[in-house]
């Protein structure tokens, strides 16, 4: 993975780019939507990476005629998630580049998780002290694969949006990147 010769700023995706949480959300899924009799096969739930928790309830309640309340089970299993989230490792490429880059380029998460979360995560995998522009859920309206999450990062950092490398892992992710007319690391064809 490079930095673009035109690259003036960095925005991270957190989720599966440098942190490796997406098992730990899977986990988390499981259990939260067992109690409701719903299976989440694995393969589903990473077709759809980069989707709020919210949006997911909805698609799940349209698959399964069910009427699960969103805000619940996204609370619900977000504090599953942190019971979990000890076990989660950083993805060490990315989080390297990062680490790099601290203090030379302006750098800015942009994530569909939220604050809390967010923050624990970053702490786990020893990153907090790298970003001080986080645009979480709660930031925007329309999330990935809109391209609000992004282009509020940029703008925080002072930066126009041809000018920032994003670095994703999910489809969505990637989408929202070229959307907000930037530069996409897909670390996927990194892994």
């Amino acid at each position: 993975m490079q930095i673009n010769q035109n690259t003036k700023a960095l925005i991270f995706d957190l989720d599966g780019t440098l942190a490796d949480t997406m098992p730990t959300h899977y986990i988390a899924w499981k259990s939260t939507l067992s109690a409701y009799g719903i299976d989440f096969p694995e393969n589903l739930f990473y077709s759809w990476a980069g989707r709020s928790s919210k949006k997911i309830v909805e698609m799940l309640n349209e698959m399964h005629g069910t009427n699960m309340i969103p805000e619940k089970v996204d609370h619900d299993k977000e504090q599953a998630f942190l019971s979990y989230i000890h076990t989660m490792k950083p993805i060490e490429n990315v989080l390297n580049i990062a680490k790099k880059y601290h203090g030379i380029l302006p750098m800015a998460i942009g994530t569909g998780g939220i604050p809390e979360v967010v923050n624990l995560t970053l702490k786990t995998i020893g990153a907090d002290y790298l970003f001080d522009i986080i645009v979480t859920a709660r930031d925007v309206q329309n999330h990935k694969p809109a391209p609000d999450t992004f282009l509020l990062g940029a703008k925080k950092m002072g930066v126009e949006p041809q000018f920032c490398q994003v670095f994703e892992d999910a489809n969505l992710g990637v989408e929202a990147a070229k959307a907000a007319g930037m530069m996409v690391t897909d670390i996927r064809d990194y892994l």
